[in-house]
């Protein structure tokens, strides 16, 4: 049986995250954040004191790197080194390395598979920056959320203030600008909106105006 896959691509703070797990939930599918993914990897290299641009000792990180995605009650849960590292990720440091770390063919490559594993075994919303493009061209429904850099400024600090991590709103818009730069700028899979993915400009929209407009496509086709 073929599963079914719902892919969400866009940058930092436009709103995909908060819309996938609605989705997954509403849908009854398997949540992927991608994001979690390069984001444990970026940890890994920080703290083996590695340079998150360097290409070589991330290629070796890659091959010997001890990490693992786990779904429970369709949640996904990181753990490197066999320690949850949810809460740990979430770091301006690690965000910005997160980012550094995805320009790398031989780190994108390998979770990628482990992504499409995913895929091929559950029904999932993935959301990334990729996804509709290079992970999942064949996604029965694809989105690409966007919104002004304010705006997904303004959301993201809202976020990391409510987890308890302690950052201002021009360190969450420096991030931004930078991680835009480079998830866009990379050669290999970069951030791009897929030729048939539906675009929604979420500046000016509500959280359940959002998803209200997501389900009627889902619901429309």
């Amino acid at each position: 049986m073929k599963h079914k896959s719902i892919a969400i691509d866009g940058p930092a703070g436009s709103g995909k995250s908060l819309m996938a797990k609605m989705l997954s939930e509403q849908k009854g599918y398997t949540y992927l954040d991608t994001g979690a993914m390069y984001r444990t990897v970026a940890l890994k290299a920080i703290r083996s004191n590695i340079d998150t641009l360097d290409g070589k000792k991330l290629e070796e990180l890659i091959k010997n790197i001890d990490i693992k995605l786990e779904i429970k009650n369709n949640r996904q849960h990181m753990y490197l080194d066999n320690e949850c590292v949810d809460s740990l990720i979430r770091t301006n440091e690690v965000s910005k390395g997160a980012s550094d770390v995805s320009k790398f063919p031989p780190v994108r490559l390998f979770l990628v598979d482990m992504q499409r594993h995913v895929a091929k075994n559950h029904n999932v919303v993935m959301e990334g920056r990729d996804i509709g493009t290079y992970v999942l061209p064949d996604a029965d429904f694809k989105f690409f959320l966007t919104a002004n850099n304010e705006k997904r400024a303004q959301r993201r600090l809202l976020q990391m203030q409510k987890d308890g991590k302690d950052t201002t709103y021009e360190e969450v818009l420096a991030d931004i600008v930078y991680r835009d730069k480079q998830d866009s700028g990379r050669d290999f899979a970069p951030l791009k909106k897929a030729d048939d993915a539906i675009e929604i400009d979420t500046s000016e929209m509500g959280i359940d105006e959002v998803f209200n407009t997501l389900l009627r496509y889902l619901n429309g086709k």
